[in-house]
């Protein structure tokens, strides 16, 4: 059985990878975000996933990306894997970030994002976006094929203010192995109140309902994908709700979609607490790539966590196992891979 599904099976030519990071206030609301041994401590994710990413451990910030109560290791650790076996160039992008990582970095110079109980979430909407639509344009010529993954905690109550605000119900995943959903509506709810909103009120100004209910992430993104619009690339999001959040502003704003999919992993898709499959056929997104990467056939006990809900996604991660799968890797050489990751990390602390 294909590991990546639908199978995969061209192989472009200049492919690249884009993962954005950002910071939300959101996420220092306590027991929303799981992305993060404290809340405080989220501040460091984005920071922490992209130096593991670079070099396979951390560098500046205090304690390793990872899920309590188990230690799960982040995401990033498959991420860096995919990227590490296929060789495809990459680039991390700041978009708000609170903490900075001691790697290169395209900074979009945009501000981190406020909690969503304010009531402006994320400034300068128009100018991280059109920063974001520059940089896909310098980059445009020498590519035909873009992942594009995010790092930001608290993301998921993002994705879901901006989505009740787009006119969409549905719930979204999570970082922990119980999905807070009665605290995320709950935020939300009072986020859409502080902003003077109802539901789907703002359908017809996408931009407004980042400003109000999202995260500077979403722009950046968003920005990136107009900048690759009327081209030959296929621009895969990489990501689970957040994306499907991302690809609804895509869509309200009548971009041109048929080039666009989204992938992610077999745990976002299996979440029952979430309706990432329901929301992705009523967008109507052409394509959803689904990658498993077995980790229930791993000797560590850390990647079983994954088969049991404990982290979904994120850093990108279903978008780079889909292309660990374009560049014909098995499902047993990545899993492989991800293990010598994660016995360097442990041998590295």
């Amino acid at each position: 059985m294909a590991w990546i599904d639908p199978e995969v099976t061209k192989k472009p030519k200049k492919p690249i990878f884009l993962c954005v990071l950002s910071n939300t206030k959101t996420a220092h609301i306590p027991k929303l975000s799981a992305a993060g041994k404290t809340a405080e401590l989220t501040d460091y994710t984005p920071a922490g996933d992209a130096e593991l990413m670079e070099t396979g451990n951390i560098i500046s910030v205090p304690v390793l990306p990872m899920t309590p109560p188990y230690d799960t290791p982040t995401p990033a650790i498959m991420t860096r894997s995919a990227l590490q076996l296929t060789e495809v160039p990459y680039h991390f992008i700041n978009s708000g970030l609170i903490v900075t990582p001691d790697v290169p970095c395209i900074d979009l110079k945009a501000k981190p994002g406020e909690d969503i109980r304010e009531p402006v979430a994320v400034r300068d909407v128009q100018g991280i976006y059109e920063r974001a639509k520059f940089l896909a344009k310098r980059l445009r010529n020498q590519i035909d094929h873009v992942v594009i993954g995010e790092s930001i905690p608290g993301g998921t109550t993002t994705a879901m203010g901006v989505l009740n605000a787009l006119g969409y119900n549905g719930n979204v995943s999570s970082s922990a192995d119980e999905n807070p959903l009665g605290l995320k509506k709950q935020v939300v709810e009072e986020g859409m109140k502080a902003s003077g909103l109802t539901f789907g009120c703002l359908k017809d100004d996408p931009m407004k309902a980042i400003a109000c209910m999202g995260d500077p992430m979403m722009p950046a993104v968003v920005g990136l994908v107009a900048g690759f619009q009327d081209t030959e690339i296929n621009v895969v999001l990489a990501g689970g709700t957040q994306m499907a959040a991302v690809y609804a502003i895509i869509k309200h704003l009548s971009f041109n979609t048929e080039k666009l999919s989204i992938a992610t992993t077999r745990y976002v898709v299996e979440d029952k607490s979430a309706h990432f499959v329901e929301l992705t056929k009523t967008l109507e997104v052409p394509v959803v790539y689904v990658a498993d990467p077995g980790f229930g056939k791993s000797s560590l006990k850390g990647l079983h966590r994954y088969e049991t809900g404990t982290i979904k996604e994120g850093a990108g991660a279903g978008g780079a196992m889909y292309l660990a799968g374009l560049f014909g890797f098995t499902q047993d050489e990545f899993r492989s891979e991800v293990e010598n990751v994660c016995k360097l990390l442990k041998a590295g602390q």
